[in-house]
């Protein structure tokens, strides 16, 4: 059996990792997950900021939670860009030996979500009250709520949580 940490105990992004890993892993994985401190703002403003808080929570829960086959980070963030205030994940992988990396899709966020989190809210708790929600962070997010839920956070981290895990597939490409 494969023993996975997720650095967060978020439902959805245990989800995320078990459905994302488990077609490379045949089902034959144990998720857990692990509250981790993301060594970043409770709101990343940048990729840079966004990236480090992923690579962080996995550096944390490899320190925390000795003894997994592989760790798993997940930071969510925000960048400001000429089309407005954009959000998106990282996703780290490693295994102590090894780290893969990938980023979500992108999507612009509405101007009052993103006044509210220019304010300092973070998105989770701008989007609660912009569209009248609770915890939505925990739930499917502002994509889900933005796109009536054709398209979830965890169908958002999906392909990012796969092609985090390539260098674990192809070990002799990313060889030192």
């Amino acid at each position: 059996m494969i023993k996975i940490l997720v650095a967060s105990k978020n439902p959805v992004k245990l989800d995320a990792v078990k459905e994302g890993l488990s077609v490379f892993l045949n089902d034959n994985i144990t998720i857990l997950g692990g509250s981790v401190e993301s060594g970043v703002s409770d709101q990343p403003m940048s990729d840079v900021e966004t990236l480090l808080g992923a690579e962080s929570r996995v550096k944390n829960a490899h320190d925390l939670f000795p003894g997994f086959d592989y760790y798993v980070g997940i930071e969510g963030g925000v960048e400001d860009s000429d089309s407005g205030l954009m959000a998106f994940a990282w996703v780290v992988i490693s295994n102590g030996k090894q780290t893969g990396k990938a980023r979500t899709t992108t999507f612009m966020l509405p101007p009052r979500v993103a006044e509210l989190v220019h304010q300092g809210y973070e998105l989770g708790d701008a989007d609660d009250i912009v569209f009248a929600k609770q915890n939505s962070k925990q739930q499917n997010g502002a994509v889900g709520l933005l796109t009536n839920d054709t398209i979830t956070r965890k169908i958002l981290y999906l392909p990012a949580v796969q092609l985090a895990f390539i260098p674990f597939l192809n070990p002799e490409l990313y060889a030192g």
